[in-house]
């Protein structure tokens, strides 16, 4: 009886002993779980993440209401001596004046900086961080951005000077947005030296910064009217010529320009706007849609206006122009809901246009090629520059 009745008080031990150890690590567990949780509500909780954008869709150059266009052998490039509308095949590779990146230039590159401070055309804007806007109610077609500001820059300008110039006397060129543009300068630097196209300079210029409807680049780049080229007339050339010792032309048929995306609709709106001073245009996905900020009523659509409108109902004017674009170009149905945000279509618009009115241009569709898509470029580079600068007479340059 006593020894059942210690057994009993031994088991209840051993028993209270089980409990309070198991009560112990249940402790513990639950002041982990706690310190993570009280950890997790002390953090700043994660910045919800944007949708992505949904990928372009690949277009049909055959589709209904595109340009009729000559379908090229994969690899081939149209020939830079003709006119009309291409379509390049899947396998883009380098031409062979720019297989060899690495190689030296036989010209140099000089560069310098400009500041906000200095531009009485730029003293320069930016749109606040992970902001953009709102569409107007009265018409979808223009954007009511609010976090614009005035805001300083600084931009970097580099000259290619051929070592063929010769000092003193007035050269040609060809002047890039988004720079500096070392493929540009390697293409220059290769063809002139096999004589395809004439000694001229190179003059790459930096955006002011940002995109789009409220930046300085978007203002630079996207807007419809000569104040750009006003700016490189007035604020950059002068000081290209200063700092680069070079002269350089003031025939309109020996000044180019050249750019990518909203770069790519800059250099028309140049030409455009300023045909005494340019005339020869090559733009890669030519940002062509509603993009301009703030807006004109002359101009209410952007860009857009130029296949929509200013091409069509206007005489035409001596520009040449080269174009391309990628089957898997941009296309931003955003929120303007306007339908004058698809790449593609813009620039089919300004194959057709540019037919219509005779203009000399050449217009390539890309298969197998993203917005600006850098292996396309490094194809069909050099033919581009041969094909603007196809019948330029050297001699008109000496004034």
């Amino acid at each position: 009886m006593a020894r059942d009745s210690s057994t009993r008080i031994s088991d209840t031990l051993r028993l209270s002993l089980i409990m309070r150890s198991v009560l112990r690590h249940l402790g513990i567990a639950l002041g982990w779980v706690i310190l993570f949780a009280h950890s997790g509500l002390c953090q700043a909780a994660p910045p919800p993440q944007q949708a992505e954008r949904p990928s372009p869709p690949t277009r049909d150059p055959h589709t209904p209401g595109y340009v009729t266009a000559k379908e090229l052998p994969d690899g081939e490039v149209p020939p830079s001596s003709i006119d009309g509308n291409f379509i390049i095949g899947a396998t883009h590779s380098a031409a062979a004046e720019l297989s060899n990146q690495n190689g030296a230039l036989q010209g140099t590159v000089i560069e310098f900086t400009m500041n906000s401070s200095d531009s009485k055309i730029y003293p320069g804007i930016a749109r606040d961080a992970n902001t953009f806007g709102t569409p107007d109610p009265a018409d979808p077609a223009k954007l009511i951005v609010t976090t614009s500001h005035p805001s300083p820059y600084t931009r970097k300008v580099a000259v290619y000077v051929p070592k063929q110039y010769i000092a003193g006397t007035a050269a040609p060129f060809i002047v890039g947005a988004d720079g500096p543009d070392r493929l540009l300068f390697s293409a220059l630097d290769a063809l002139i030296s096999k004589n395809k196209i004439p000694a001229m300079i190179g003059i790459s210029i930096a955006n002011g910064g940002g995109d789009a409807q409220g930046s300085e680049r978007g203002l630079e780049y996207d807007t419809m009217s000569g104040r750009y080229a006003e700016f490189v007339e007035s604020e950059v050339l002068p000081l290209v010529e200063n700092k680069a010792h070079v002269k350089l032309t003031k025939d309109p048929d020996g000044r180019a320009a050249i750019g990518y995306s909203s770069g790519g609709a800059c250099a028309l709106i140049m030409a455009w706007y300023h045909p005494e001073w340019y005339r020869r245009v090559l733009a890669y996905s030519g940002t062509f849609i509603n993009q301009q900020w703030p807006s004109s009523p002359e101009t209410p659509h952007g860009a857009w206006e130029f296949h929509e409108h200013l091409i069509p109902n206007n005489p035409g004017k001596p520009i040449r122009i080269w174009m391309e674009v990628g089957d898997r170009d941009l296309f931003h149905p955003n929120i303007m809901r306007d339908n004058m945000h698809d790449w593609v279509l813009a620039n089919e618009n300004m194959a057709k246009v540019l037919a219509a009115k005779d203009y000399h241009y050449q217009f390539n569709f890309a298969r197998n090629a993203v917005h600006v898509d850098r292996a396309v470029l490094r194809q069909t580079l050099p033919e581009a520059l041969e094909y603007l600068w196809s019948g330029y007479s050297p001699s008109r340059a000496a004034h």
